[in-house]
């Protein structure tokens, strides 16, 4: 072959020239992924990658392939070098349909329009959250409207193809100085390739109407405030018949009464009296479960100290095992004494060394405050 002479289309794509539509497809997928600069740090991988694009926008097109079988590259008044005589392919434009179905708001050529995503607030409680539940929720969406089935014409009647773009969605517009194309949405389909003559009266020819929907969300174990839970294809129906969007349900958890949470673990706040406190006691408290727990409360005990039930918290959502409950105690000083509690507590003070300044060198509060800052 002539250096600079173009490679046979079919023996680039490596099939032959009775390969179907779909053969092709496939052929070119497996070496567009093979050979995209991207994944192939080859040096010449840009250049194959070009080449495999370039036989591929000939090759699945029946009217270029039929011009290809009929003349290969050279194409009856092609007007020299530099001429493009199968259109001027926008070079990207197959990828993105081979590997993405034609997403991303193109019209009848590059595929349909995917719907868009729904996003459902939902209230759960603080037991909900921790256990999982299952819970009803309703909404509204755009569906298929059942008169027309989605393609937004008056039954009886069908679309017919752009007569501006041919039914491609698209203008393209060379400019001949330059050999480049200009590719920009019809302005009469609105990149669609279909024209609607009588549009349907359900949905006034947009394919879809507003409909309550219903579903039954599975909240797992151990989420927290503002978690989102993805529900794949049950977001609004696409126009002209594209995919769902998706519903993301955004989890709000009301508080609880006496349970705070910090990532897996539960706080709990013990109020004792100073008997129970200078004495000590045993004391049944109470679980995220439901059960209750007896923990020992020693003598001496002062505000702040904590107690810990393992593995009584929050489970963790990707794996095995849960948190733990924390307990941080509160000594209570009463407000307001009965004359024995008075008399009591006078003689209680009778028996014990008055208070006064503390000394910092032996770790008291505020020594710990000083050495906090530093000072």
């Amino acid at each position: 072959m002539a250096a600079g002479a173009k490679r046979d289309y079919y023996e680039v794509l490596g099939v032959n020239q009775n390969a179907t539509g779909e053969e092709i497809k496939k052929a070119f997928r497996r070496l567009a992924r093979q050979y995209h600069p991207d994944v192939n740090k080859d040096p010449d991988a840009d250049t194959k990658f070009k080449e495999i694009n370039e036989a591929y926008e000939v090759l699945s097109d029946e009217q270029k392939r039929a011009m290809y079988d009929r003349f290969g590259h050279n194409v009856p008044g092609s007007g020299g070098a530099g001429y493009d005589p199968f259109g001027g392919a926008d070079p990207f434009s197959s990828i993105f349909d081979a590997f993405f179905g034609g997403m991303g708001g193109r019209g009848a050529r590059g595929g349909l329009q995917r719907g868009a995503d729904l996003r459902y607030n939902l209230t759960i409680t603080f037991e909900e959250a921790i256990f999982g539940a299952e819970k009803d929720v309703e909404f509204r969406r755009l569906e298929v409207c059942a008169s027309c089935k989605g393609n937004g014409a008056e039954p009886g009647t069908e679309p017919t193809r752009c007569p501006k773009c041919g039914g491609t969605g698209e203008i393209r517009q060379r400019a001949p100085l330059f050999n480049m194309v200009t590719v920009t949405t019809c302005d009469v389909c609105s990149g669609t390739g279909r024209v609607i003559s009588i549009p349907c009266r359900e949905c006034n020819g947009d394919g879809r109407v507003s409909r309550k929907r219903k579903l039954t969300v599975k909240i797992p174990p151990g989420v927290d405030n503002n978690s989102q839970i993805r529900i794949s294809g049950e977001g609004e129906t696409g126009p002209q018949g594209g995919p769902n969007g998706n519903l993301y349900v955004a989890l709000q958890i009301k508080p609880h009464s006496y349970f705070v949470r910090d990532g897996n673990n539960l706080f709990m706040e013990l109020r004792l009296n100073v008997a129970q406190a200078a004495l000590g006691d045993e004391i049944e408290v109470p679980t995220i479960g439901g059960e209750a727990e007896k923990i020992r409360i020693p003598p001496g005990t002062q505000t702040g100290q904590t107690f810990t039930l393992r593995g009584k918290g929050v489970p963790f959502l990707r794996h095995s095992g849960r948190g733990d409950q924390v307990i941080v105690t509160r000594v209570l000083v009463p407000e307001k004494l009965t004359d024995q509690q008075r008399k009591l507590f006078q003689e209680l003070q009778s028996t014990m060394p008055p208070g006064g300044p503390g000394d910092n060198r032996d770790g008291g509060l505020f020594g710990r405050l000083k050495d906090a800052l530093g000072i």
